[in-house]
C-alpha cells in the first residue's frame, strides 16, 4: 500500500511539473521583449537565473527624451570603472536627469562588455550608446617621438609629478582636449555634460542646465575652479604666448585674460600664486563641465588645439585637459558667456563644492559632505585654493569685486 501511495505522488508531482513548465513556456513566448534591447548599440539581455521563481513581466520603460535641448551626457570609462559609472548615474540620474532623460554616451578606447552595458543601460533613465574612439584619436600623433616619451615618462615618475608616469593618462588628456567632440555620436549633439566615474551630485537640479545656458547666451558651465601643479604644464603659456601673437585674430576683445594672469592678492581669499610664468595656474575643474560642443568645434578653437598639440606638451609633459579648456575659453570667449553653477553641488574627492546658501541647501535637499579623509575643504568655493574669488573678480562673476 506504502508502495502505491509513493507512486500514486510521484506521478501527481510530474504531472504538476509539466503543467507548471507548459505555463512558464506560455509565459516567456508571449512576453513583452526587453525595452532596452532596442535603445541602445550593442546592448543584451540582462542575465536572469535560471532558477527563477516568478513569471512577472517586465513593463516597458519610457526612455523618450523631456528635456528639449540638444545635448547628451557624456563618460569616458573602461570596463573597470563600471562600479564608479554606476555610482556617478545613480547620483546624477536622481538628482536631475531621471526628469529629462538626455541621452548617455559612453566612450572607451576598447570595446565596452557585455555586463558594462547591461549594467549601465538599466541604471540610465534614457537611452544609452556605446562608442569606440578611433586607435587614430586615442594615441600619441605621428609626429610624436616615443622614446622621447618614454624618457618623459620615467622622468615625471622620478620626480613625482602627479600622475606623471601614466601614459594612459596623457592620452585621456590630449583626447578630452581634442578629439571627444569628435566622435560620430556625439557630433550628433550641441550640448554636453561631462560625468566622471566615482563621482556625486549632492543638490536636486531644479532645472535644466542645457536650457539655462542656452537661454543666457551662456557657451561654460563650471563648478570649481583651482590652480594647476606648474610642473605638469612648464612650457604651456610659452605656448600660449606663441600662439597669441601668431593668431591675434582670434582673442575675443571681451576675453577673460585677467583671470588668468592677474597674480595681486585678494584679501586673504586666496594663496599666494607661485608662477614663474605669467600664467597663475588657475583653472576651471574639467571633470565637471557643461558646455556647448560647438565652441570646441570653431575655428578658433581648432587653431589652439592644433598649435599646442604640434608643441608635442600632452605627451612631453603632462598638459591636463583642464588648464587647456580653461585658457581657450578664457582667450576665445566673451566671458560673459562662461557661466558659474553655484547652486550645484558637486563632490570628486577630495574637491567638495555646495551651495553657501542654507535656504539654497534646504530647497534643493543638499547633502553636503566629505566621504573619505582627504577632508581638504568642506567647500572649495571659499578654500584658500580656490580660484573663485578671482573669477568673481575679473570673469562674470560677483561685479561688485571689479571696483
Amino acid at each position: 500500500m506504502f508502495s502505491r501511495f509513493t507512486s500514486a505522488i510521484i506521478v501527481l508531482v510530474t504531472v504538476i511539473s509539466i503543467y507548471i513548465g507548459r505555463i512558464y513556456k506560455e509565459a516567456i513566448s508571449g512576453a513583452t521583449p526587453f525595452p532596452w534591447t532596442d535603445s541602445f548599440r550593442g546592448a543584451v539581455e540582462p542575465k536572469m537565473s535560471s532558477n527563477s521563481y516568478t513569471l512577472k513581466k517586465f513593463p516597458q520603460y519610457d526612455r523618450t527624451q523631456v528635456g528639449k535641448e540638444n545635448a547628451t551626457l557624456i563618460m569616458l570609462a573602461r570596463n573597470s570603472d563600471l562600479k564608479g559609472a554606476l555610482f556617478s548615474m545613480r547620483s546624477l540620474e536622481d538628482r536631475f536627469n531621471k526628469e529629462y532623460k538626455y541621452p548617455w554616451v559612453f566612450l572607451n578606447e576598447v570595446p565596452f562588455d557585455d555586463d558594462f552595458i547591461e549594467q549601465t543601460s538599466l541604471m540610465a533613465s534614457s537611452e544609452c550608446f556605446y562608442e569606440l574612439i578611433p586607435n587614430e584619436d586615442w594615441f600619441p600623433p605621428d609626429f610624436i617621438d616615443l622614446e622621447k616619451l618614454e624618457d618623459n615618462l620615467a622622468q615625471a615618475e622620478k620626480n613625482k609629478v602627479m600622475y606623471g608616469g601614466s601614459r594612459s593618462y596623457r592620452n585621456m588628456c590630449h583626447f578630452n582636449s581634442g578629439y571627444f567632440f569628435k566622435q560620430k555620436k556625439i557630433l550628433e549633439y550641441d550640448w554636453y555634460f561631462r560625468v566622471e566615474p566615482d563621482v556625486e551630485y549632492m543638490c536636486d537640479f531644479q532645472y535644466d542646465p542645457f536650457t539655462k545656458l542656452r537661454e543666457q547666451d551662456k557657451v561654460y558651465g563650471f563648478v570649481i575652479a583651482l590652480h594647476e601643479y606648474e610642473n605638469t604644464i612648464p612650457s604651456l603659456w610659452k605656448t600660449v604666448e606663441n600662439f597669441m601673437e601668431k593668431y591675434p585674430q582670434y582673442l575675443h576683445p571681451h576675453n577673460a585674460l585677467d583671470f588668468i594672469t592677474s597674480k595681486e592678492p585678494l584679501a586673504d581669499a586666496t594663496l599666494q600664486i607661485n608662477s614663474s610664468t605669467d600664467y597663475n595656474m588657475c583653472h576651471f575643474w574639467s571633470n565637471f563641465e557643461i558646455a556647448n560642443l560647438n565652441f570646441f568645434r570653431s575655428e578658433a578653437y581648432q587653431a589652439f588645439f592644433d598649435h599646442l598639440d604640434q608643441a608635442g606638451g600632452f605627451y612631453y609633459e603632462r598638459w591636463g585637459d583642464a588648464p587647456v579648456h580653461s585658457i581657450a575659453l578664457a582667450l576665445l570667449a566673451d566671458r560673459d558667456s562662461i557661466h558659474h553653477f553655484d547652486d550645484i553641488g558637486y563632490y570628486h574627492p577630495p574637491m567638495l563644492s555646495c551651495p553657501v546658501s542654507a535656504e539654497v541647501k534646504m530647497q534643493k535637499r543638499c547633502i553636503c559632505r566629505v566621504y573619505d579623509g582627504h577632508r581638504i575643504t568642506d567647500g572649495m568655493d571659499v578654500a584658500l585654493h580656490s580660484c573663485l574669488p578671482r573669477w568673481w573678480k575679473y570673469g562674470s562673476g560677483k561685479k561688485f569685486l571689479e571696483n
